[in-house]
């Protein structure tokens, strides 16, 4: 016959177990800016005050490609332009009134155009980031500040005569010094 070996139970304080268990937790910085509250977002006015945050230098990298297709057709943004805006009420607001949304979409890019009265008035140019797309559909950023914000590009079909032109918005949030992956 085996014979196991009593077990003798220890308890241990709560604040101990806690301090362990938070230790193995990984660190991955200051949280982004949280999105603002709907109340916020349909009033937001412009002000420049509010991208202050866009300025300071960062050490994320924002990894981009498009990978968009319609059916069989695929699209390029190569040679193209990638702008991106960073995330504040205003311009949470203004993504909703050009694409329907403040988190992702694809639209002809007309029919933005089209929207672009409709959207609320102000000049974020001095605060976007803008690259070009290179003949791999791939994108980068780099030396972003930890925050939200929205990566935007026009797409065209590839191998299409008078084929539409796709806008592509998502909103990216990045933090902690790490390089970010986006598909769009």
């Amino acid at each position: 016959m085996v014979q196991f070996p009593r077990m003798i139970r220890i308890a241990a304080p709560s604040a101990l177990v806690a301090l362990a268990l938070a230790s193995c937790a990984p660190s991955l910085g200051p949280p982004p800016p949280s999105a603002p509250p709907p109340a916020s977002i349909a009033n937001a006015q412009f002000s420049a005050a509010d991208f202050a945050w866009s300025q300071r230098p960062g050490t994320n990298i924002i990894a981009g490609r498009t990978a968009y297709r319609q059916g069989v057709v695929r699209f390029t943004c190569a040679g193209g332009s990638v702008v991106l805006t960073p995330e504040t009420a205003w311009s949470r607001r203004r993504m909703t009134a050009l694409y329907g949304s403040a988190e992702r979409a694809a639209l002809p890019a007309d029919e933005v155009r089209a929207r672009t009265p409709n959207a609320p008035p102000g000049d974020a140019a001095p605060f976007i980031k803008r690259t070009t797309c290179d003949e791999a559909d791939q994108f980068a950023f780099a030396n972003l500040a930890d925050g939200a914000w929205f990566a935007i590009t026009i797409v065209r079909p590839v191998n299409v005569t008078n084929g539409q032109s796709v806008a592509l918005m998502r909103r990216v949030v990045v933090r902690g010094g790490r390089t970010t992956p986006l598909v769009m």
